[in-house]
């Protein structure tokens, strides 16, 4: 099993992936942006193709690339049940990876935290992010391209706690695989 968990930067993705992950049996967390982060450093930004030389370490071609084998080989290496967090609006992209999971374990669930701008930027600033910042300008970019279809199931999670969104996820995926045995 598969269970990406989609959202805005500052929706709770992370928070909800920790608190998940000991509910599920034989289960890791497997955070792409990693593989971002070790991008940015191994390739300089003189080395990127034109397209890839921008503020987001998705835009590198190599990112969506490595995060699917890196996925496969977690899965080949380890076999366990792998739960995504990762912020993923750019449909190609989201195409991409969405596809290549599917590939790897067909039992794949995609939840979309979704939230108010207001709430979005209330927990940014929570977290301690520059107001302004880079996650603050994704955030229109993010809710907007979230209310496209592809990006569901949606979860509204104003004025719900982390254990509300992780009983959600957790129910669903759990609702899936007793009608799978």
């Amino acid at each position: 099993m598969i269970v990406m968990i989609n959202g805005a930067f500052g929706a709770g993705k992370t928070s909800a992936a920790n608190q998940l992950q000991p509910l599920i049996p034989n289960s890791m967390i497997f955070n792409p942006e990693e593989i971002g982060y070790m991008l940015r450093k191994v390739i300089p930004e003189d080395v990127r193709m034109k397209e890839e030389q921008t503020d987001d370490f998705q835009d590198m071609e190599l990112w969506k690339i490595l995060t699917v084998t890196i996925a496969r080989e977690l899965r080949q290496k380890y076999n366990k049940h792998l739960i995504v967090p990762m912020t993923i609006y750019n449909t190609e992209r989201f195409e991409y990876i969405h596809g290549g999971l599917s590939e790897l374990d067909s039992d794949l669930y995609h939840f979309t935290l979704m939230t108010s701008m207001e709430t979005l930027h209330e927990r940014i600033a929570k977290r301690g992010d520059e107001l302004g910042g880079w996650t603050y300008q994704q955030a229109v970019k993010c809710l907007e391209a979230f209310q496209d279809a592809r990006f569901e199931q949606h979860i509204i999670t104003d004025g719900l706690t982390t254990d509300d969104v992780v009983k959600h996820i957790y129910s669903n995926v759990m609702q899936k695989q007793l009608t799978l045995e």
